[in-house]
């Protein structure tokens, strides 16, 4: 293909080309500290037209999300711009006043943040907050208001909007709240639209929705869209222009194909390299059948929901209903599919945190009830969560972490413990140094290796890793991988995968089970399954995988909003049980 000439910082627009709807030149901010002043982020020029989207793409702590804000004029009160200017159609932002941006800002310029439930108010509807928003920068009626907000959630796709505008964000699901922030950001036809993160808490049939409806109002009402990501492959299907940072700079700008295809810079070679593709693992032989160390039995676990007469529970949540599954020694199974799936209430369940019937064994000991996981199981099967810094207590330092574990079953003397934690530390990629610091002087990619770390320190058979590479950018999931994988043919441990990330879990996974309201529909090889899928639940979570390939074309398919269906179901009406059906050679798939 023929590459577009490379995007010069500050060059004015091609001929013919729409005039910039931003134009941020030379932006240099600083964080007041006791020293003086310090740059978060220097020097930094882009320019944007009327419906482009430009992606700036980094890794956490490159400055994506401090530009945005600094764009916004919502920087925290010790950080402010020190250098450059901010021209939104010719407008200084920098120097207006606070009473001047107020009245920009959701008019002209709107934000969607990651996080749809921090920016919406919990105690009042949807309506009202739309309304709101209308009438705080236009003189219209509350009829008119009401009409406008309507048509709004209608124009993000979402299902009986009239309906919506009586409800509470808690009554929506993640995605429906996200496409109400979207309504609520274009509701006064901005001329630029900035995006957050807006997909990565999002399951990624969601996130594809999102994307698509992103596009979609683009391409309708001309409305510019910045992109602030750490997903590349988000970057190649939306960007037409990206923007790398890294620590406060810029490092690479120019078409979304050129960067992608010929990068310049070694940083963003490196970014590009670590993405995890679908597909890109070579075939593997299967391994020889190996002694089992977790197996799941007619797993069922639910929970009491709701309140009739006398305080009796009237619904039940069918969390998990009826799992059935196999680990064996140094294999790693995969569960994925969508928030609310069951699949983290598995991973409780193996630790002993929630009551179920059903059967676990785990290293061939039989667990019947919540009771009779005992401290010896949980040695066995040790947990590593999604976010290491709500895992690790900030008040102890990081070493006493490790060796906690050691020290609640009664393992080894002080000096011995010490001398494990040392191991363990070099084995996780951390010097012995690092023992004696706090949890908050760690990169989030060093705090996920003290855990596990501490999950590694009592030898055990199984680790239960629930998102646990989700959070982190991508060259620091790469590298936790790349250490799980390591530590198992190390140390002849099994993985229990939990993710929603199709493209992690092809990267890693031995075996993959789909997991779809509480039960297992599809289930084999990762050849099997990721190769060959049969449930159509499978097809749609892998057609939804973002590529980063500027160059791949995503087939059309009709785009509507669904209701996602619920596992609360009245009390003595349990969901049906699917019937998996074997295609060969241990490929399942539910019948129907």
């Amino acid at each position: 293909m023929t590459l577009a000439e490379p995007h010069q910082p500050g060059a004015a627009p091609a001929p013919g080309a729409s005039p910039a709807v931003l134009s941020v030149e030379g932006l240099t901010i600083s964080v007041a500290t006791e020293a003086g002043l310090r740059p978060l982020v220097q020097d930094v020029t882009f320019t944007l037209s009327r419906g482009e989207t430009l992606a700036i793409a980094g890794e956490s702590g490159s400055g994506k999300s401090i530009t945005s804000l600094a764009v916004m004029g919502l920087l925290p009160p010790n950080v402010r711009p020190t250098a450059g200017r901010v021209l939104l159609g010719g407008t200084d932002l920098l120097a207006l006043p606070e009473s001047r941006m107020r009245a920009i800002r959701g008019d002209r310029v709107a934000m969607i943040f990651q996080e749809p439930m921090t920016s919406l108010n919990p105690v009042m509807t949807v309506g009202a907050q739309l309304i709101e928003a209308i009438r705080a920068h236009e003189p219209v009626s509350l009829r008119e208001a009401r009409a406008r907000a309507i048509e709004a959630l209608d124009a993000v796709r979402l299902s009986e909007p009239a309906r919506r505008m009586g409800q509470h964000p808690h009554e929506l699901s993640g995605g429906m709240r996200q496409r109400v922030m979207i309504a609520m950001a274009l509701a006064l036809k901005p001329d630029l639209l900035i995006a957050d993160e807006p997909t990565t808490a999002l399951d990624v049939t969601v996130q594809r929705e999102v994307l698509d409806l992103l596009r979609d109002l683009r391409r309708e009402t001309g409305t510019a869209l910045i992109l602030i990501t750490h997903d590349m492959g988000v970057v190649a299907e939306m960007a037409d222009r990206v923007l790398v940072m890294k620590d406060g700079h810029m490092v690479e700008q120019g078409p979304v194909a050129q960067v992608f295809e010929a990068p310049r810079e070694p940083y963003t070679r490196a970014l590009l390299s670590a993405v995890p593709r679908m597909g890109s693992r070579p075939p593997e032989p299967a391994p020889p059948p190996a002694a089992p160390v977790l197996v799941l039995r007619d797993l069922v676990v639910g929970f009491d929901a709701g309140a009739g007469l006398l305080g009796r529970p009237t619904h039940r949540v069918h969390a998990v209903e009826g799992v059935s599954l196999t680990i064996g020694e140094r294999e790693t199974f995969a569960l994925v599919g969508e928030s609310g799936c069951g699949k983290s209430t598995i991973a409780k369940a193996i630790a002993g945190l929630v009551a179920f019937s059903g059967e676990i064994e785990v290293a061939g000991r039989v667990l019947r009830s919540q009771a009779d996981v005992t401290r010896e199981v949980r040695r066995q099967a040790q947990l590593v969560f999604q976010d290491p810094a709500a895992a690790l207590d900030p008040r102890m330092r990081v070493g006493d972490l490790v060796a906690e574990p050691l020290v609640i079953h009664g393992i080894g003397t002080r000096e011995e413990r010490r001398a494990k934690v040392e191991a363990l530390f070099e084995r996780v990629g951390l010097t012995r140094a690092q023992i004696d610091r706090y949890p908050h002087e760690f990169s989030g990619g060093q705090r996920q290796r003290i855990c596990i770390a501490r999950a590694l320190a009592l030898n055990p058979k199984l680790i239960v890793a629930d998102e646990s590479v989700s959070a982190l950018d991508v060259s620091v999931q790469a590298r936790v991988l790349a250490l799980l994988k390591e530590l198992k043919d190390q140390f002849g441990m099994s993985y229990l995968f939990i993710s929603h990330d199709m493209a992690v879990v092809d990267s890693i996974a031995d075996r993959v089970g789909v997991m779809y309201l509480g039960q297992i529909v599809e289930t084999g090889t990762r050849e099997q399954v990721f190769g060959n899928p049969r449930h159509p639940y499978t097809r749609r979570l892998i057609e939804a995988v973002p590529v980063p390939d500027p160059d791949h074309v995503r087939p059309p398919r009709p785009r509507e909003a669904r209701e996602i269906p619920s596992p609360v179901r009245l009390r003595g009406d349990p969901p049906a049980r699917v019937a998996l059906r074997d295609l060969g050679d241990g490929h399942l798939v539910a019948a129907g």
